[in-house]
């Protein structure tokens, strides 16, 4: 059994999770034996292609290749879904669509199209976000994944909008899980 700690503003609790608890505001995390379960957007899969002589740029493909170790190692589940496929079948680099497709053997989970899925989708385009966008993040959100971790900035200025999942950066997850 894995405990977490966490200060509330009244009280300090000892209270058991199943995997680290990244909807509990202000939650210290401890990984249990089956990893927090991770779902990487398209973005997230390429940044270490991208341009490495801006820091930031740097900085997260560093964050996200121990990211993708954490998942070799079996310490991080990864999610995949149909609009991963969908989307990287469209990156115009070869090279990088059989280097991203190659992480599907990685995945604990394959997330389908279904009903449900799309009504979520639905639910975040209205909230300014563009429709691939919507589609990873609910794809997420059905997986009951503990993180979606993207490097858009276009998502992550309305991350505060979408309370189903915890959605960050590589280095914010590496700061709050791994660290």
């Amino acid at each position: 059994m894995v405990f977490v700690w966490w200060k509330s503003m009244v009280e300090c609790d000892k209270q058991p999770i199943g995997k680290c608890d990244a909807r509990r505001p202000n939650a210290h995390f401890i990984v249990d034996d089956m990893g927090c379960k991770v779902y990487l957007d398209n973005c997230c899969f390429n940044r270490p292609f991208d341009d490495q002589s801006q820091l930031r740029i740097r900085l997260e493909a560093e964050a996200k290749l121990m990211i993708q170790e954490e998942i070799r190692n079996g310490a991080i589940q990864l999610v995949w879904s149909y609009i991963l496929d969908y989307e990287n079948d469209k990156n115009p680099f070869r090279e990088r669509r059989i280097q991203i497709r190659a992480w599907r053997m990685y995945a604990q989970e394959d997330v389908v199209e279904g009903e449900e899925l799309l009504a979520i989708a639905e639910k975040i385009r209205k909230l300014g976000l563009k429709k691939m966008d919507a589609l990873h993040i609910a794809s997420a959100i059905v997986s009951k994944a503990d993180y979606f971790l993207t490097t858009d900035d276009g998502i992550l200025k309305r991350r505060e909008l979408i309370s189903e999942i915890r959605i960050t950066d590589p280095i914010g997850f590496i700061k709050e899980v791994l660290s």
